[in-house]
């Protein structure tokens, strides 16, 4: 039974590093929820969490908090302003996770660019927790992972968030938020 799982691994990790160009360094282990660190041997240690949300930018957030308090009945936030990220967002909580609804800031917001492209708005990103950014932070930038900004901004909820290269991570962009 070991070496089959060792070809599928083998496999798995081949067809990994078509998604994954930038990403040089071979993965030995496997992932579970019970232990996530996120690689073995010598460097620093850090952990992937929960996916704390998925963001999703709209060209009218009046329209989408309606949509998703009156027609799914879901609980729908206030909309927050985030001048130091150019957005507003409405977090809409679906219990196991959260929506993180975007809409521009102003018209050098990166949302007002992506809703350019994407007339009716779309998915924008995932945010998943980690237990150490700083640690995260230097340990992808040793794996050639690019980061969008120098160091760690305050986020939506408050911690520290970093945004990973979409090219880098398999054409999602990626947000790792301070648990």
């Amino acid at each position: 039974m070991l070496p089959k799982m060792a070809r599928v691994l083998k496999v798995a990790a081949a067809s990994a590093a078509g998604l994954f160009p930038r990403l040089r360094t071979p993965v030995s282990t496997v992932r579970t929820s019970a232990s996530l660190s996120s690689h073995p041997g010598a460097g620093p240690v850090w952990n992937l969490g929960r996916l704390n949300h998925v963001a999703v930018a709209v060209p009218d957030l009046e329209k989408a908090r309606a949509f998703y308090k009156n027609v799914l009945g879901a609980e729908v936030g206030e909309p927050v302003p985030l001048p130091e990220h150019g957005v507003s967002v409405v977090f809409v909580n679906l219990g196991n996770t959260k929506m993180e609804l975007l809409h521009p800031l102003g018209s050098d917001s990166p949302i007002a660019g992506f809703l350019k492209k994407n007339k009716a708005g779309g998915m924008h990103h995932v945010c998943i927790e980690v237990d150490n950014i700083n640690v995260a932070v230097m340990d992808l930038k040793e794996k050639k992972i690019r980061i969008l900004s120098e160091e760690a901004k305050i986020g939506a909820h408050g911690k520290p968030v970093i945004f990973l290269h979409p090219s880098d991570c398999g054409g999602v962009l990626v947000e790792l938020e301070q648990a």
